[in-house]
């Protein structure tokens, strides 16, 4: 199994791909779910920061680089909290710890994923095999690649942006429009969002490569003090289409 996955109100949603057939989709509750649903996946493509800095000012290298790929969508790229403020239990807390550690406080956009940063860092920190078959995606850098190395022009939350993005999709994985649309029928949007689906599926058709198919931002990855990987993996298989 392939399995892409995002962040989703009612928790995680993932698409997962079968090496034969139609693929599933699925919402979890936490990280623990969703991994005992899938442990068995050659890869986990995950919109989420994995591998944190402990302490300094400087900023993972993968986000410094993802916002020079993504020219006008740098803004999608939030920058990763320590790990002491993902174990803060208030936004104040969260704030003040990252400016002791960092210099730096945290966004509301960064707060409102800090749970599901520490659901994921708390999994990869216990589980070995977890650390072995899952990777950090970030949505419009897998879009960029699907798209022949060009960012998106619309953000996604409008209807220009989210058919732009669901046609690369269907450009690159043909009956991704079908996959979509049964997304939006079968889950209602209090549960996932539009862009959620959006987003899961282009980790999925990421993950379709295989591990040994992926490239990394940076292309040299660094390691956090729990020897994680700070990386971003994209497909590089499109990166010579000539799109119009």
């Amino acid at each position: 199994m392939f399995i892409g996955v995002d962040g989703c109100p009612a928790g995680w949603f993932a698409v997962a791909f079968p090496k034969l057939g139609e693929p599933s989709l699925a919402v979890y509750p936490d990280a623990d779910a969703l991994w005992q649903a899938h442990s068995d996946a050659e890869i986990i493509c995950i919109d989420i920061p994995i591998g944190l800095r402990d302490e300094g000012d400087r900023e993972r290298v993968c986000d410094l680089e993802a916002r020079r790929l993504l020219g006008e969508r740098t803004s999608s790229v939030f920058p990763a909290p320590c790990r002491d403020a993902v174990a803060a239990t208030s936004y104040k807390q969260a704030c003040d710890i990252n400016e002791q550690r960092t210099g730096r406080r945290l966004s509301k956009q960064t707060w409102a994923i800090v749970p599901k940063i520490r659901e994921v860092d708390e999994l990869l920190l216990r589980d070995d095999e977890a650390r072995t078959r899952i990777r950090e995606v970030h949505p419009e850098v897998c879009f960029w690649a699907l798209a022949g190395g060009r960012p998106m022009s619309y953000h996604k939350s409008t209807e220009q942006g989210y058919l732009e993005r669901a046609n690369v999709l269907e450009f690159v994985h043909p009956g991704a429009y079908d996959i979509i649309a049964r997304a939006l029928a079968q889950f209602p949007r209090s549960r996932v969002a539009r862009d959620d689906i959006l987003d899961a599926l282009s980790a999925a058709v990421t993950a379709l490569v295989g591990p040994n198919g992926l490239a990394t931002i940076p292309a040299t990855p660094e390691t956090d003090a729990k020897n994680l990987p700070m990386q971003m993996v994209y497909t590089p298989q499109f990166l010579e289409y000539e799109w119009t």
